[in-house]
């Protein structure tokens, strides 16, 4: 009889684990506190405009790149794709652009316009995009494992110099004031990521690895779950698992808020860290390392709020990304910005009316400033709805007359995500570690609880990084590790 898992929540993480439970002879079902299935990849209807807080590049694109071989598996590709012309770009207060194309040649010339004095650091900037571009350095160490990891070795001697200067090093090498403001911010306005993460995903997108998903996240998701189902696993949704029950030191089950109780041989939570240890588990297997990962994150600012707008404005021609500098700080939500980021959803049709279109606009606050508002939900409302105003009053200077064109406007936070995902501190939910980039490759430790046995992490907890494919993979992950366990040829067919 083959043996059974019960899933806990239906993020990436958690529908991976089911499929490749379910193509390895696994019986499995996972039950989600939502009304769909997805976690974070998520997307929403307003007003006939569709709003996506989740996917900005999606990785694993080509088939010829090996994070495209999860996806595969998954379900989720091939699928209908959006390209967009270039990575981001940055738009000066007197309206000079930057477009961060990804195409070298049209980069290079564009730059050299730019800031012809600047001509030996624009080479250099193509150069180690192009040096990236012959490696898949990152599929290869994701999904190749040690084998992966042997391949990448000759690229090491050659890379290793992108990994020490920062976003904001590097932008110090130009003379030019506009390039000195923008290169830093584009990382997701991170100035202090290592270089060589940029020039790795400024590579996929050369080699058309990263694209938009055209149906948002929330189609992805779908096909995801679809993918599960065919398999034969069941999806239960609003379901709120309460407990893990265990017997012996062994996890054997969950118990929901109505009392009721499901069991299985194994179960796997892609449900909130803390929540998971603390409360399903009511802290019984915490030891000095959980303890410390449990531990209040540092009330660092982080991006805590969107405000989507559906407009009655063709947004087509329009870059899919801008980042705005401003003519001198503002503060919004308690943070002080000189910059505004925006996508710009022009390049798919679906998400907007005919001859419409979404903007969203990413902005930086801390989760204390939301969570002391919210203890008034008239103020936290009216805070909203003043971030909303002062978001419109500064894009107006991009899109002039926007404010009579918009149609819905909606305004998430750090907190409705945490309402979302029963979590704690919304989608920066990971626990409170350093990212152990070769740890979580090699050992991953973070899946399992030292004392409980059948029971494992997947999701941000396990790989501790925001991204799709990662989470993705830590299902896949976890149905080796139960494989081999369990003495079972792991198989993906």
């Amino acid at each position: 009889m083959p043996k059974s898992i019960i899933i806990i929540g239906a993020g990436m993480g958690g529908m991976a684990a089911g499929i490749y439970g379910q193509m390895n002879g696994f019986e499995t079902r996972i039950f989600e506190m939502h009304n769909r299935p997805g976690g974070q990849c998520a997307s929403w209807q307003r007003k006939g405009y569709t709003f996506d807080a989740c996917i900005h590049h999606l990785m694993g694109c080509s088939p010829e790149m090996r994070i495209n071989q999860i996806w595969s598996e998954l379900g989720v590709m091939p699928r209908e794709l959006a390209y967009t012309k270039e990575c981001v770009s940055v738009v000066s207060s007197d309206r000079k652009v930057f477009f961060d194309y990804y195409d070298t040649d049209r980069l290079a010339e564009h730059l050299q316009e730019l800031a012809p004095q600047d001509k030996q650091v624009i080479l250099d900037y193509i150069e180690g995009i192009k040096l990236f571009a012959k490696y898949d350095i990152m599929g290869e160490l994701m999904v190749g494992g040690i084998p992966g990891i042997l391949k990448q070795l000759p690229a090491i001697p050659k890379i290793t110099k992108w990994f020490k200067p920062t976003m904001a090093d590097f932008a110090k090498r130009f003379s030019d004031p506009f390039l000195q403001k923008a290169f830093p911010l584009l990382e997701y306005s991170m100035p202090f990521l290592p270089f060589a993460i940029h020039l790795s995903k400024h590579a996929c997108g050369l080699k058309r690895d990263i694209a938009w998903p055209i149906g948002a996240s929330s189609g992805f998701s779908d096909s995801m779950a679809k993918r599960y189902q065919d398999l034969g696993g069941e999806m239960h949704c609003r379901r709120k698992v309460s407990k893990i029950i265990v017997k012996d030191g062994k996890a054997i089950g969950v118990k929901f808020g109505d009392g009721s109780e499901e069991y299985a041989d194994i179960v796997i939570s892609n449900a909130d860290g803390r929540n998971t240890l603390l409360d399903m588990l009511e802290g019984r297997y915490m030891n000095a390392r959980l303890k410390e990962y449990c531990s209040e994150p540092e009330d660092e600012s982080n991006w805590a709020v969107h405000v989507f707008l559906g407009v009655n404005h063709d947004l087509s021609q329009e870059p899919s990304s801008i980042i705005m500098l401003l003519d001198h700080p503002v503060t919004i939500a308690g943070h002080k910005t000189d910059s505004l980021d925006m996508q710009l959803y022009g390049f798919d049709k679906t998400m907007a009316p005919e001859g419409k279109g979404v903007i969203k606009v990413e902005l930086v606050s801390k989760y204390s400033y939301w969570k002391e508002l919210s203890t008034d939900r008239i103020a936290y409302e009216e805070e909203k709805q003043k971030v909303a105003e002062q978001v419109i009053e500064l894009i107006e200077k991009y899109f002039h007359g926007i404010r009579s064109q918009i149609e819905a406007i909606d305004v998430p936070t750090i907190l409705t995500w945490e309402r979302f995902m029963g979590g704690t501190h919304g989608f920066c939910n990971g626990p409170n570690k350093k990212p152990d980039f070769i740890g979580n490759l090699i050992k991953n430790n973070d899946m399992i609880i030292p004392g409980l046995e059948n029971f494992y992490f997947v999701g941000i907890w396990a790989t501790s990084m925001g991204a799709l494919f990662a989470n993705a993979l830590s299902g896949k992950k976890a149905i080796q590790r139960v494989c081999r366990k369990e003495g079972v040829k792991f198989t993906t067919i």
